[in-house]
């Protein structure tokens, strides 16, 4: 089998590139594995002691419970988390933090530019639901327009989103809750990705659109486009006046067409999409430098699950 990978020299564990099997020694050394292990996972390098740090990427990533022998397998059932080093000094040699950004010469992609002036990757059809009430209905059209093909003549239209959530019916009118799902239903329906939007609602709920509008303004509002369960008559004839109205919208969205942008336009936000073993090793570091060729050219890199930042998946 391939030998592990070290991924820096002070590490106490290596990570196999591939299944290891009863009875393999995958460093060669050491006591021969007492079941499989997957790839990905963590093999000792070098005896542990109950208690010791174990090492990885160079860093603290939890200790030992039980004395591992080297070329046994670390996992939860001998490693536990625990607080970790302090001092990490990271971007303590730097003079600016620009001068870690790489040297190119300038790019441009091809973008939708808004009127605000922000710059889209995408040019989507936004299905907004004002209150959990809606979330089915939306979801359904969108399930039906995308499936029906009535999008397919417009190829400056990237199809049709839906965008739910579970609450906007009791709630208070006022404070954290309700300001929260308010600037967020109002950064989906403005989002340099979505040409237009539809509100859906049912009607009667507490988060109403012209409530939205008069906290924030008529910017981008011209995209905007409402209707309601109660007043078009019921779930399917909702679903079907959805579907008209996205008829009646595509041929407008599908006007704006994608031109040369710099890329100080761009933003990029990076979502975990389910870590494994292998994260760290490859698309965390190819994102990493991706990120700054773009922020190198004044673009934005914006990194959301920050929990991976201190540590709190290791035993992938």
């Amino acid at each position: 089998m391939s030998a592990p990978l070290i991924l820096h020299p002070n590490d106490t564990v290596s990570v196999l590139t591939e299944r290891a099997m009863v009875g393999d020694a995958p460093l060669g050394l050491g006591t021969a594995l007492a079941g499989p292990v997957a790839a990905g996972h963590k093999i000792a390098r070098v005896d542990l002691r109950a208690g010791a740090p174990v090492v990885k990427f160079g860093q603290f990533i939890g200790h030992a419970t039980q004395d591992i022998p080297v070329g046994a397998h670390v996992h939860s059932h001998n490693c536990a988390f625990a607080t970790p080093e302090k001092g990490y000094n990271i971007g303590s040699a730097l003079v600016t933090a620009h001068a870690a950004l790489p040297s190119c010469i300038p790019f441009d992609f091809q973008g939708f530019k808004r009127s605000d002036g922000r710059v889209g990757t995408r040019n989507y059809i936004a299905l907004v639901a004002t209150v959990n009430c809606s979330a089915s209905v939306i979801r359904r059209a969108a399930v039906e327009i995308e499936t029906s093909g009535m999008l397919a003549p417009y190829l400056n239209v990237d199809g049709v989103v839906a965008l739910a959530h579970g609450t906007g019916c009791g709630m208070a009118g006022s404070g954290s809750g309700y300001d929260i799902l308010e600037r967020v239903l109002w950064g989906h329906a403005t989002h340099p990705n979505v040409g237009a939007t539809l509100f859906v609602g049912l009607g009667c709920e507490v988060m109403q659109v012209a409530r939205m509008c008069s906290h924030f303004g008529d910017a981008g509002t011209d995209r905007f486009h409402t209707l309601t369960i109660q007043e078009t008559g019921g779930t399917l004839a909702t679903i079907a006046s959805i579907k008209a109205h996205v008829a009646d919208i595509a041929p407008r969205v599908n006007l704006v067409t994608r031109s040369s942008q710099p890329m100080s336009a761009l933003r990029v936000a990076l979502q975990c999409g389910g870590s494994d073993g292998f994260s760290g090793i490859t698309a965390n570091p190819a994102l990493g430098v991706a990120s700054d060729l773009i922020v190198a050219q004044g673009g934005t890199a914006i990194l959301s699950e920050t929990p991976k930042s201190t540590g709190l998946n290791r035993y992938c």
